[in-house]
């Protein structure tokens, strides 16, 4: 039935039903589906609140009518009153028994024979309403009161509930859920869809019965008043609700359209900010902010349509209000005149309880739409709840066995992941593991080795055949007993965000500290640990980013090892360390294997060559099992891997395997965890260095600069001065004009309603009756003219403000990328200025600035004007009643802020609080491979519901006090009329004060606070845009260390390319504890070819990002013809210098664009693009392709092979025609083929230029002029290729053993 309801729910939204039926339409369908999804877990003590609550808002709904109904009387009161006063003003009349009679006793009747009423003491009767009105604020002030308290803190109860079971229920999900689930998708649902939830059952429910209960009565109070007004009035209204309906379609689907056009201009500055030192290199910062603006065009032009739409809208929704009105007070005064169906009171009555009731029924739409995301989101958050998992952690099932010897079988095990069903994984695998063995699995990628071990852990159950342990079908072993048996390392270790002991205490509960030191030391990470200066207290960091890769990995080992396992699994566990750990982690690891049963996996057959088995996978079955000896001599599987390891060798090495196929293919890893270090920066963070002295290379500087970026960015930044925002805006100034008139008249709007409303009931104690008639007709007309004026000032306000908002903000959005691509490179490794967080801040900043400049002057305008009018018309006509109306006004204020607040709901503001609980469930769901493994996920379970507590404990507090808040809100108005038309009696009794200006004043002063109150909640966020304006300005105004312009430096025509390095020093910014270059000292002269070797980290690449001058050395010089580089102008530097880096760079456009790219201060002919090409070996591929030099290259160059991008990268430095060539690394990610391909291509390009090569395959720089070996930041030694390998010194060692220097 739920999905049946849910229909109807949808089908609801989607025909706007005439406004009679659909209050019971949607009180109907309220019931029904919200009580059968969303309040599901609620307790008979919830429901109970919740009924209480609900006929709470149900009576309060019904006050606001109850008022019209007194103040319907009250008119009526004041209308005989000022009758009786001009009869009595007749010397000749007098009153007797309650009728106006001549002295002479004969009663006196008025032309149209009725007698008229006297004797009113209006006094009392003022008295008698004003105590009417205070019992009815009271009545509200109670009520609204236990309406929120009630339902917000029976929403509190529930959310808490579905908190703690929903993220219990993902713990227990088995991981085949998670490879289906995006983690990120889930940490949403935790997050966003749970407060969609709250929102939906919390506040908006009692408030949404507020409103349709306020509906219905107050059409049954115009009903009451007078049915034929009533019909009339119902009969246009639908027209308003058009105007209302169609405006919010065609805004969202504006918005969405100018998001749409923004994102390409974000995508272009997103791709420029990432790859910003291939733009610097080649000097594309014009041309890219060019590129910038040309996508802004479009963006802006949907945003000045959507400005003027809106202003369409606003019109014509004002001028239809004010034709109603024109109609009712038309066809009413008809009605009261001429056929007496109506009293003056009853006019009043029926039209303001008609317009009550409709727009209640507008404010009750948005809770709909509450409601819905709310359904929405409680879907997909219910079927996880009644979801089972397949196989289920926290089960007590299965039995235990008292001895485990450790014998694992796989028996015909068929496979494939449950989020790739067509893709077989294991196909009919027969394996035996023996007990207290080591057995290495090896094969290529994708064999099926490390789903093996997944299985063996139960992350996975086979769907054919079985895994057993001991001969036991390990489903129906207890699982959480299973995973205590098996310790497993894997590939990139997984480390919690707390310190080094707390992690090795996860591996097993009520761990020792000496057990822990015990594991430490078999791990061989004792002795690093005690090095730290807070042992075995320091934190890891997030993910344990704090720790190098071996440091991470020996963690990892001592938190299986204290587990004592009876199974150890070994998953790659060296793959990604460099050659120093990974010796020190091998030991460690084969200390670890005695006596277990031991499962290894490697891609490095020499880690494995010592195993006791070897089983050789092939397509998911194993192909072959033996000895190292035994397996080579079959030529199988195994045979292979080992050939083809040792092929890449260009060095007579003894070892068995070589370091350049591996080398390669780490260096991949070590950059992708090098470069979410450094923000894109390629640079000297190394894997291979030993690892004290990474511990020195990671401190915990990446989360200290972010920590203080954040920091000095709060105390920092004051908002910027108006008057600045404004001069950006300074062109716009004719357009700034005409909105403000527009928003002047607008302004006015309510003041001369109130005037006219006043006019219209003074109508009625006219005895005259065509004087009236006459009188009637021309307010009408009146009414009809401001509502033709409104249209047009709102349409005029609303485009003109959009129009200049939009100019501004493409304005600055231009000047600040501008800015950014001036700064220099070290500006941008800080992370704060990281390339996502600077893409939001061009796309949120600059749009956030339009709300200081001009909607926000209308907004001003607008309310001046209001205001002024309002005062000007109520203290003219009566100052002492204007004093007494004034002292409410800054509650009534108050009280509209609140109101319009409530539109948006509160439960927005919950969200910071709970943050530390999200903190918790992310890291746990990111790392849910390693918690299952670790049969962790009760700790975390708990972990979660205690960071739930202070949040809950909030929440109902809160309740609380919004509910006083709301409470007050809602009474003030009453307890304002009350004082004030009291006193208005006084007034017209003893003053005799016309009875109009009473309303007049009224009437003015109050819908202007009213109006005020809500303007001033709905204004875009001032403040936030004085802070946006800041953060731009401050970047505006930075002065970049290394200034880009072309004017600063010198230059010179006949450019060698002789260049020099003098004791040069220097450290990275973002990591100034570490200096990377100690005093380099290396020259080359013209057409000689330099090139630099050393292990990572000692400032081969360092010394390039010199001379590009990317960064200026803190000590010493780089000369480049004699003339040292800070003194020459950076563009011209950059201009002779061509560049292919390890990872070239590519834009999103055509090959032919990206080998322009190559010199952007001209146009590059396609004749010159097809040269490099040629020269690049790179044209008879483009040849081969549909779109030969149009092809597009995709995001990043992602459609092409890696030595295809590297060869347009080759081509894009020749185009240049450089003096100097910086080659870093170009070869290194390529496979061989390729690689001769580009190497040849590289060897042409050097020909006749200053070359500097940094490679880390020795074979390709043997050539070169001159070998400089580096080491630490200094060269220790440099000469050619054969002087170098007769000196046996560090080259030597380096090309015979592959072996770091350090």
């Amino acid at each position: 039935t739920r999905t049946k309801k849910m229909r109807m729910a949808v089908t609801k939204q989607k025909r706007k039903p005439s406004q009679c039926d659909s209050a019971t339409q949607i009180d109907f369908f309220l019931n029904f589906s919200l009580v059968s999804v969303q309040f599901r877990f609620a307790t008979w003590k919830e429901v109970l609140m919740m009924v209480v609550g609900g006929v709470c808002s149900l009576v309060h709904g019904a006050a606001s009518p109850l008022m019209l109904l007194v103040y319907g009387m009250m008119t009526n009161t004041f209308v005989d009153y000022e009758l009786e006063v001009q009869e009595l003003a007749d010397p000749n009349k007098t009153c007797i028994n309650n009728t106006i009679t001549w002295l002479d006793g004969t009663v006196a009747e008025r032309p149209d024979n009725s007698t008229t009423y006297c004797g009113v003491d209006i006094e009392a009767e003022m008295t008698k309403f004003a105590l009417y009105y205070v019992g009815i604020g009271v009545g509200v002030l109670i009520l609204s009161y236990f309406q929120i308290a009630l339902w917000v803190s029976a929403a509190a109860r529930q959310i808490q509930r579905i908190r703690k079971m929903y993220f219990r229920k993902i713990m227990r999900m088995e991981i085949g859920w998670f490879d289906c689930n995006s983690i990120g998708e889930l940490n949403t649902r935790i997050s966003d869809d749970i407060n969609k939830i709250n929102n939906a059952i919390a506040d908006q429910v009692s408030i949404f019965i507020e409103r349709i209960s306020t509906f219905i009565f107050g059409f049954m109070v115009g009903f009451i008043g007078g049915w034929k007004l009533t019909l009339v009035v119902i009969a246009v209204s639908p027209l308003i609700g058009l105007a209302a309906g169609l405006m919010a379609m065609s805004v969202a689907r504006l918005t969405g359209r100018e998001l749409k056009a923004y994102a390409k201009a974000g995508a272009v500055a997103d791709e420029v900010l990432s790859s910003l030192r291939t733009v610097a290199a080649f000097g594309g910062e014009h041309k890219e902010a060019e590129r910038y603006d040309r996508n802004l065009v479009e963006a802006q032009a949907w945003g000045i349509k959507k400005g003027a739409i809106i202003g369409v809208f606003q019109g014509y929704l004002w001028c239809i209000i004010f034709l109603c009105y024109a109609l009712a007070f038309w066809y009413g005064s008809k009605l009261v005149i001429e056929t007496k169906e109506l009293t003056p009171g009853g006019l009043v009555q029926v039209f303001f309880g008609v317009l009550m009731g409709a727009m209640n029924l507008g404010q009750a739409s948005p809770c709909l739409e509450a409601f819905a995301s709310g359904r929405a989101a409680a879907k997909s958050i219910f079927d996880t709840i009644d979801r089972e998992p397949e196989i289920d952690c926290f089960s007590e099932e299965g039995h235990t066995l008292d001895k485990v010897k450790g014998d694992i079988e796989f028996h015909n095990v068929h496979f494939n992941y449950p989020s790739r069903p067509e893709v077989k994984i294991l196909d009919d695998l027969n394996v035996v593991v023996k007990a207290g063995e080591t057995t290495a699995f090896v094969g290529p990628s994708g064999s099926g080795k490390s789903t093996t071990i997944q299985l063996i852990q139960r992350f996975y159950d086979p769907k054919e055949g079985m895994v057993t342990l001991d001969g036991h079908d390990i489903r129906s072993l207890n699982i959480q007993w299973l995973r205590s048996l098996i310790g497993i390392v894997e590939q990139e270790p997984v480390l919690f965000a707390t310190t080094i002991a707390e992690n090795i205490r996860y591996g097993r509960p009520g761990v020792t500290m000496e057990e822990i030191i015990e594991a430490a030391k078999q791990a061989n990470a004792y002795n690093f640990i005690m090095d730290l200066p807070q042992k075995f207290d320091t934190l890891v960091g997030e993910g344990g980013g704090q720790m190098s890769g071996g440091q991470k990995q020996r963690i990892a080992i001592a938190r299986a090892l204290v587990r004592n396992p009876r199974i150890l699994l070994l998953d790659m566990a060296t793959s990604a360390l460099d050659n120093e750990s990974e010796a020190i982690v091998q030991e460690a690891l084969d200390k670890a294997r005695q006596g277990r049963t031991t499962i290894s996996i490697a891609h490095r057959l020499s880690t494995i060559r010592n195993a006791d088995v070897l089983v050789g996978f092939e397509h998911g079955r194993a192909v072959e099992r033996g000895t190292h000896s035994q397996l080579l001599d079959r030529k199988g599987v195994y045979f292979t891997l080992v050939t083809l390891q040792n092929q890449g060798k260009d060095t007579d090495s003894d070892k068995p395997e070589s370091r350049v196929l591996e080398c390669s293919l780490f260096k991949l890893k070590c950059l992708s965890y090098r470069r979410s270090l450094r923000q894109r920066t390629h640079s000297q963070m190394s894997n291979n260095i030993p690892d004290y002295f990474c511990f020195l290379y990671l401190p915990k500087v990446p989360y200290l600069v972010l920590q203080k970026s954040k920091g000095e960015d709060k105390e920092v930044i004051e908002a910027a001065p108006v008057a600045r925002i404004l001069k950006y805006n300074r062109p716009e100034w004719p357009y700034m004009l005409l909105g403000s008139l527009g928003a002047a008249i607008n302004g006015s709007v309510n003041p001369i309603y109130a005037l006219l409303f006043s006019e219209i009931l003074g109508t009625f104690s006219i005895q005259d009756l065509d004087e009236q008639r006459r009188q009637i007709n021309g307010i009408c007309i009146l009414f009809v003219s401001i509502g033709v004026m409104s249209f047009f000032s709102q349409f005029l306000q609303g485009y003109s403000f959009a129009k200049s908002g939009e100019l501004l903000t493409r304005r600055l959005r231009k000047v600040a990328f501008q800015a950014m691509l001036k700064q220099e490179i070290g500006w941008f490794d800080n992370p704060f200025n990281s390339p996502g967080a600077l893409t939001t801040r061009l796309a949120t900043d600059a749009s956030m600035v339009q709300g200081a400049t001009g909607s926000q002057i209308g907004m001003i305008v607008n309310s001046l004007t209001n205001i002024g009018a309002s005062f000007i018309i109520a203290y003219y006509f009566s100052w002492k009643l204007s004093l007494v109306v004034t002292c409410f006004l800054p509650l009534i204020g108050l009280s509209g802020v609140f109101q319009a607040k409530m539109l948006t709901g509160f439960a927005n503001e919950d969200k910071n609080a709970l943050e530390a609980a999200g903190q918790v469930s992310s890291e746990a769901l990111s790392n849910i491979r390693t918690i299952a493994g670790l049969a962790k996920e009760k700790h975390f379970v708990s972990q979660y519901e205690e960071q739930l507590q202070t949040p809950y404990k909030g929440a109902k507090k809160k309740a609380h006090v919004y509910g006083i808040c709301f409470a007050f809100a809602q009474c003030v108005i009453f307890m304002a009329f009350a004082a004030s038309f009291r006193y208005g009696g006084y007034l017209v009794s003893n003053e005799g004060l016309p009875y109009m200006m009473v309303f007049r004043v009224i009437s003015a002063l109050v819908t202007s606070a009213t109006a005020l109150g809500r303007a001033s909640s709905f204004t875009p966020d001032y403040a936030k845009a004085k802070i946006a304006a800041a953060q731009l300005f401050k970047l505006l105004d930075r002065v970049p260390k290394i200034s880009m312009s072309n004017t600063e430096g010198q230059s010179w025509d006949d450019f060698k390319g002789q260049i020099e390095f003098k004791g040069c020093r220097f450290t990275y910014p973002s990591r100034p504890d570490i200096q990377v270059l100690r005093g380099l000292e290396v020259s080359v002269h013209p057409g000689q070819t330099l090139a630099f070797v050393g292990s990572s980290g000692c400032g081969k690449s360092t010394s390039v990002q010199l001379l590009e001058r990317f960064y200026d050395p803190d000590e010493g010089q780089v000369l480049i013809d004699g003339r040292p580089s800070v003194s020459i102008s950076v563009p011209f530097l950059r201009s002779q210098i061509g560049i292919v880096s390890q990872e070239p760079v590519l834009f999103d456009c055509s090959i032919a664009e990206n080998i322009q790219y190559g010199d952007n201060s001209r146009t590059v002919s396609m004749k010159e693009i097809v040269e490099a090409a040629k020269k690049a070996y790179l044209h008879d591929f483009v040849m081969t392709l549909p779109d030969k030099y149009e092809t597009q290259v995709g995001a990043q160059g992602s459609q092409l092979s890696r030595g295809q991008k590297q060869r347009i990268a080759i081509a894009r430095a020749i185009v240049r025609n450089p003096k100097i060539l910086l080659l870093d690394e170009a070869t290194s990610a390529l496979d061989t083929e390729s690689e001769k391909v580009v190497q040849a291509a590289l060897d042409e390009a050097r020909q006749g230029r200053t070359c500097i090569v940094i490679a880390h395959r020795l074979s390709t720089i043997q050539t070169a002029d001159i070998i400089a070996v580096m080491s630490q930041g200094v060269v220790i030694e440099k000469g050619t290729h054969e002087e170098l390998m007769a000196r046996k010194a560090a080259y030597y060692k380096l090309v015979t053993t592959g072996a770091p220097i350090s």
